[in-house]
């Protein structure tokens, strides 16, 4: 069977995982809204969803008009990138539980989550989506797209952490929680 067909299948079906996403994270913003919680940082989300549905379309395109070749190699470092970012934002969701959302919602005087690989390191999620975003392209070669979006997500990602955090320390103890423990590589 054709790389190219079995690849177009792996992003149908991570699109498909992520528009389930959106609508978990609709239901649990809803939730949180009821129980008086507030969403921070809305400005960036536009900006955030475009650069995730470019880069669906971004992948296709270089594989398809550029007929990127399969390369074995990478697509094993590309399989296990996806497979480390996968396992990151599913603990992350599970460790979240109704608390997990893709839009920035603040719960105040609710204790931050410390518990799982926030333990560890205080964007797990994060760290998984960095890693997906880098490494779904190279599963068929698409270096530039890996390359552009790593970028650019980790523009979007400098925006978000920032707002985040801060929303979080004015509202919840989050410095005195996980505020010392590191971003992205565990303590």
């Amino acid at each position: 069977m054709d790389t190219k067909l079995l690849f177009l299948g792996l992003i149908v079906l991570i699109a498909v995982q992520r528009v389930m996403e959106l609508r978990l994270s609709k239901h649990n913003a809803e939730a949180l809204q009821a129980q008086g919680g507030y969403e921070v940082g809305a400005g960036h989300m536009p900006w955030m969803k475009a650069m995730h549905t470019a880069w669906f379309i971004a992948i296709l395109a270089e594989v398809v008009l550029l007929n990127r070749p399969f390369v074995p190699w990478l697509a094993v470092v590309g399989f296990i990138g996806l497979g480390i970012g996968q396992a990151l934002r599913y603990a992350a969701i599970r460790t979240l539980g109704p608390r997990w959302t893709t839009n920035i919602m603040i719960l105040p005087e609710a204790p931050p989550i410390s518990s799982g690989l926030y333990r560890r390191i205080r964007h797990p999620n994060y760290l998984g989506v960095i890693l997906e975003i880098a490494a779904v392209p190279l599963i068929h070669t698409a270096w530039l797209t890996a390359i552009v979006f790593t970028v650019l997500n980790g523009l979007v990602l400098r925006v978000r952490i920032r707002a985040e955090e801060q929303a979080l320390r004015e509202a919840n103890a989050y410095d005195a929680s996980v505020g010392q423990q590191p971003r992205f590589i565990p303590s």
